[in-house]
């Protein structure tokens, strides 16, 4: 669980996006039982024929069922949920949970992308300007919301976009991210 912050960034070329999201993940790509669910706010013109931020939920299997539902809230209402029959290796738990933002650069004009993560902000600006995530929790295994375990940060090009790292304080266990792209003042993921 986490409270994302949204804000309309600005896309690039067509074909390219922004997104801010939680990815729940288990299994491998490399043995062929990878599963995913992943949920947030994306800005893609070619999906959605226009650049206003839009809510998306996405998953990927390969094939065998398990047990285990897994349920989408937003605020206060549970608004859906991902049957256990879709999942071969996301039983009951997940491996892993990343939270973040993502681009897709098409490195149009032989440079790399315009395209602004979260704000178009960097972290070290915080609140009211760069986009976070805060009051992230995990449900444990009697069902109750626990704060994070250790959370590792990871920008594939800080000139563009990073992370800054993580705190807890009044906005519980929360870290920013974002950027600009390519600007004057200076293709990438930055997540926990």
């Amino acid at each position: 669980m986490a409270t994302i912050n949204v804000w309309e960034p600005v896309v690039g070329n067509s074909g390219e996006l922004s997104l801010a999201q939680v990815w729940i993940t288990s299994g491998d790509y490399e043995t062929k039982d990878l599963n995913t669910i992943e949920v947030g706010w994306q800005v893609c013109e070619v999906f959605y024929k226009d650049n206003k931020p839009r809510l998306f939920i996405y998953w990927t299997n390969q094939l065998y069922p398990r047990s285990g539902n897994w349920w989408l809230r937003v605020g206060t209402d549970l608004v859906g949920y991902w049957p256990r029959e879709l999942f071969t290796t996301l039983g009951d738990h997940a491996r892993k949970i990343d939270w973040g933002g993502e681009i897709i650069d098409s490195e149009s004009f032989g440079r790399h992308t315009k395209t602004q993560m979260g704000s178009g902000r960097f972290p070290q600006e915080g609140f009211g300007n760069a986009s976070y995530f805060r009051n992230i929790q995990v449900v444990d295994y009697t069902c109750s919301f626990q704060p994070t375990p250790e959370l590792f940060t990871h920008a594939t090009s800080t000139a563009y976009y990073d992370v800054k790292n993580l705190h807890r304080d009044e906005l519980g266990t929360h870290f920013f991210y974002g950027g600009p792209g390519f600007g004057h003042t200076h293709s990438g993921v930055a997540f926990v």
